[in-house]
């Protein structure tokens, strides 16, 4: 095997024997960072060594890569330590990173290098990318926003660290069959990544259960229960084109060895004997577990709380190791040093617990510790959707963390005392704004009140969205704070969300800018404005959408088997799969386009535009009508797309697995985007920025973003339709009223669907929750027949305007011209600035 491998110019380490296998970490010139390539796949190896195929050279080109990053990392983090500024922890149960070597070699500027190094090995980097498994560590929207904060709190050189947990098996990978959606564990680390590194020396204690002991001092201290440990990976989060490489801390749940019983083992109990280690791996094992049980409801607080406390613990221990450590420090200075921020309402817990550290751990007095906490934490809050505003069972937060019971209570408690002293007139409002729900038949801690009550600051990530927040949801408590609640827009990163996944259209920008400073200010893409109506500009536009639309169909092709036409309108919906997001009525419209083609001539046919929608993105696993609507597109996409007389106009496609690598595919390519949800019910949205930006535009509605997306581009630039949030109370006022009268089109279209024209399965229940006046999974709650006749309106727009070559051009040039506002360095430079009071700390 070995002769073999150096027949072919490799050593018996599978490595070309070309190349020397040196240690060269901060290599810059290709030649030495082919030979640290070959170091790491000689002495750093991890596969047996008769073979460089790309698998191993992937492992082996990642951890060169991992070796400047750890250089730079280790820079930070000493300038940090020596000049003290203000920190950001930004606590998150999500991240969505995606892949990390072409993010870190575009942010290092060493791609041209890493792409030469592998040509001299025998390997080329685009397939060399192919091989890395996205992270599983995120579900959607949130996440991937985490993920685009820590990219640009990098890039403006603030010192920030995020922390998350570290998910064995993720959410879950999507795969579609005959019966629609089926989930199976992720696989990102049944190797292992690379980008990670382990911090054996960083382990902190975690609590459950227990109770609380009152020493003779009145001091309360938890004991008691089940402790496990958080040990902490580090993966480095590069800056573009900056030395500053900040960190995202994972926590994992470990068991000690003390806590295996090898007398139950030899014994023969062998389960009994390493019970709390398999409780440690219950806590990692998955990203959001099922909750309708009451054990999985429990994991669910458990994986929440280990995220906080080890965090906190970790916070406190670099406040007081920094500046000559413990002693050195006045408690009093801890929000002038640290910054906490709650990613919705998962890390509410974050708010006992860093109360009970200081006052049971570090001794400090109630008022002083509150002080500290309020001025330390502020929370995001992600959306108005009453199922998503967590609430928890007292009786679980009893049993699980009963001194955080404790504080809860004491919270709750002098907020009602504020509020009968100095608000009376929100007296008879207490019950709907305390911290806790005592109803008798389910008492509950509300989390978003706790969030509320105890942050600093508290704000919506659209304009619209804040505005629901001051104006419903959160409008009494803005009369007690009104300088409390602010609005920070989501945004995007422009290097991952453009300059590297669609590098042709890049360079086009680039070209005519005449500076590529845009990749670090957005707003600079203003000035394409001025070009929108040049034909020069137009064609290289047209051109290198061209080319992303063909390697979409590519890879639409190896994953599903479909042949896509590159000429005919890429229309794509990717995300969560939801009701409120409305995929059932983007596939209502697709059903009624090809009953009307089934009903025309050939001639007629020929004179529509021809379109290829695709959607895309995962149904929660007990979420039964968003799994009912997958089953249904697919079922729809294979009609459609094996009956002869239709399919060279219309083609539906469901995209599994969605995730980050293949948005980075899908985005890039497509010409329409769909962003249809209800009025008043998407928070923000950030998809609808990363298409708008790669010029696509965006069919949709006056939700989330979409406004300022929609003002920021021009009206006539946007495909707007249906109700908007101040109409939607009425709407469903009117229909529980029974004074609905469905639009003809949208009768049709249901009806087609129960004419079995698309199989036998029963869609039945998904068609019955359109129907009717109200009731729960009845009565349309989202409102798909009222919008029905405004969306296939706003539809036949879009297909006018496709056929003028020109004016979609201009459009789309027009679309990413507008995109400035929605990059992730100008929402993160207002965080910095309006909540978070901290500055860029740049290493030199």
């Amino acid at each position: 095997m070995a002769a073999t491998a150096e027949t072919n110019g490799m050593t018996a380490y599978g490595v070309s024997a070309k190349v020397p296998a040196s240690a060269c970490p901060l290599a810059d010139e290709p030649a030495e960072i082919a030979s640290n390539i070959n170091y790491h796949a000689k002495y750093s190896p991890h596969f047996s060594p008769f073979k460089f195929e790309p698998e191993q050279a992937y492992y082996a080109t990642a951890e060169s890569v991992r070796d400047r990053l750890i250089q730079q990392w280790n820079e930070t983090y000493f300038h940090y330590h020596k000049t003290d500024p203000k920190q950001i922890y930004y606590l998150s149960m999500e991240y969505l990173q995606g892949r990390a070597l072409t993010n870190a070699i575009g942010n290092l500027d060493i791609q041209d290098a890493y792409g030469d190094a592998l040509n001299k090995l025998g390997h080329d980097l685009e397939e060399i990318v192919e091989q890395e498994k996205d992270a599983a560590l995120g579900n959607g929207g949130l996440g991937r926003l985490a993920s685009c904060f820590l990219d640009s709190m990098a890039t403006l050189n603030l010192p920030a660290w995020g922390y998350g947990l570290r998910y064995r098996y993720g959410l879950f990978k999507q795969l579609i069959t005959k019966d629609g959606q089926e989930e199976i564990a992720e696989d990102w680390l049944e190797k292992f990544s690379p980008w990670e590194i382990v911090r054996h020396d960083v382990v902190f204690p975690v609590r459950f259960f227990g109770h609380v002991e009152v020493n003779p001092n009145g001091f309360r201290k938890w004991v008691g229960g089940e402790v496990l440990q958080a040990l902490a990976y580090d993966v480095p989060i590069p800056g573009y084109k900056t030395k500053n490489t900040n960190g995202l801390r994972l926590w994992e749940a470990k068991a000690s060895s003390q806590d295996f019983d090898l007398f139950q083992f030899n014994d023969g109990q062998y389960e009994s004997a390493g019970q709390l280690h398999s409780r440690a791996e219950q806590i990692c094992a998955v990203l959001y577990p099922g909750d309708a049980t009451e054990s999985g409801k429990l994991l669910r607080l458990k994986q929440q709380f280990f995220l906080c406390s080890a965090s906190l613990q970790d916070i406190i221990f670099r406040f007081k190791e920094r500046k000559g450590g413990e002693g050195s420090r006045q408690w009093v200075d801890f929000p002038t040093k640290v910054a906490v921020q709650l990613n919705d309402t998962h890390p509410t817990l974050a708010i006992p617990e860093l109360m009970r550290l200081l006052m049971d751990d570090e001794g400090l007095g109630w008022d002083e510790a509150w002080d500290i906490t309020t001025r330390t934490i502020a929370y995001t809050n992600h959306t108005v959707l009453p199922e998503a505003l967590e609430k928890w069972s007292q009786a679980v937060m009893r049993k699980l963390l009963p001194r955080h019971m404790e504080i809860i209570e004491e919270i709750d408690k002098r907020f009602m005392e504020m509020v009968h002293t100095q608000r009376k007139d929100l007296e008879n409002k207490l019950c709907t704004l305390r911290i806790l729900d005592n109803n008798p038949q389910k008492p509950v801690v509300r989390m978003a009140n706790l969030c509320v009550v105890s942050g600093h600051t508290v704000n919506g990530v659209a304009q619209l969205h804040s505005d629901i927040l001051k104006s419903e949801l959160f409008a009494d408590y803005v009369s007690i704070w009104p300088s409390k609640f602010q609005n920070k827009t989501n945004g995007i990163t422009p290097r991952r969300w453009l300059r590297f996944c669609s590098p042709e259209l890049s360079g086009i920008i680039t070209k005519w800018l005449k500076t590529d400073q845009w990749v670090k200010n957005l707003d600079l893409l203003v000035g394409l404005r001025q070009f929108a109506d040049n034909v020069d500009l137009q064609d290289e536009w047209a051109s290198a959408k061209m080319a992303n639309k063909q390697r979409l169909a590519q890879y639409i092709l190896r994953v599903t088997g479909i042949s896509i036409d590159p000429n005919s309108l890429f229309d794509i919906q990717v995300k969560r799969i939801h009701e409120y997001k409305r995929q059932l009525m983007n596939i209502l419209g697709v059903i009624y386009r090809y009953k009307k083609l089934k009903e025309m001539s050939p001639e007629e046919r020929k004179k529509t535009t021809s379109r290829t929608v695709m959607i895309g993105g995962k149904a929660f696993a007990t979420y039964t009508n968003a799994k009912r609507i997958v089953k249904l597109v697919t079922d729809v996409g294979n009609v459609v797309n094996s009956d002869p007389e239709v399919n060279d106009y219309l083609k539906v496609i469901f995209v599994p697995n969605y995730n980050v690598s293949v948005a980075e595919i899908l985005i890039p390519g497509s010409e329409l985007s769909q962003h249809i949800s209800t009025a008043g019910m998407e928070a923000s949205g950030t998809s609808n920025m990363k298409f708008a930006l790669n010029g696509c535009l965006i069919i949709g509605t006056l939700d989330g973003a979409n406004v300022e997306i929609r003002e920021e581009i021009g009206e006539q630039n946007f495909f707007l339709f249906g109700a908007t949030a101040d109409e939607v109370p009425r709407l469903r006022k009117d229909r529980e009223n029974g004074l609905f009268k469905p639009d003809p089109c949208f009768e049709e279209a249901k009806q087609f669907i129960r004419s079995g024209a698309f199989g036998s399965y029963d869609y039945n229940p998904l068609l019955d929750s359109l129907e009717g006046n109200s009731g729960y999974g009845r009565g349309d709650y989202f409102l798909v027949g009222h919008d029905f006749p405004s969306y296939m309106e706003a539809q036949a727009r879009v297909d006018d305007a496709y056929k003028d070559r020109r004016r979609w051009l201009r459009m789309s040039i027009l679309s990413t011209a507008g995109s400035g506002k929605f990059s992730s360095d100008r929402t993160i430079a207002q965080y910095a600035k309006e909540i978070w009071n901290v500055e860029g700390c740049c290493v030199p």
